[in-house]
């Protein structure tokens, strides 16, 4: 299956990351360019929507968890919208829950960046 990642920036600087279908081994690669992509071009905070993912595996995690070594290197964020149960479970079994941030909603993510400013 392919792996769909588009981006774009909110009002308040927040670069949304949607991706769309499996993020294993074979796809795994094309979401590590964008991100190292987005960094390169300055975009720090990250917010990554896996609302349409439908697998993930561990080289997807490795990916995630890469990007968000390259955005806490400029004193940046990589959070996770995730409402998928299947998904989930894998975040909450490798301990993952308490390295990202995990919103229900892209919106959810914008709220609660604003509070914490």
């Amino acid at each position: 299956m392919d792996l769909k990642v588009n981006d774009y920036t909110t009002d308040d600087g927040l670069t949304v990351i949607n991706v769309e279908g499996e993020i294993d081994v074979y796809t795994a690669p094309k979401l590590r360019e964008k991100l190292i992509d987005l960094v390169n071009k300055g975009k720090f905070h990250l917010l990554v929507d896996m609302e349409k993912v439908e697998f993930l595996d561990s080289t997807g995690l490795g990916v995630l968890v890469g990007g968000l070594k390259r955005v806490r290197a400029h004193d940046g964020s990589l959070e996770l919208v995730c409402t998928q149960e299947r998904i989930l479970k894998i975040f909450r079994i490798t301990g993952l829950t308490k390295v990202f941030g995990i919103h229900d909603s892209i919106e959810e993510a914008q709220e609660k960046r604003k509070s914490a400013k």
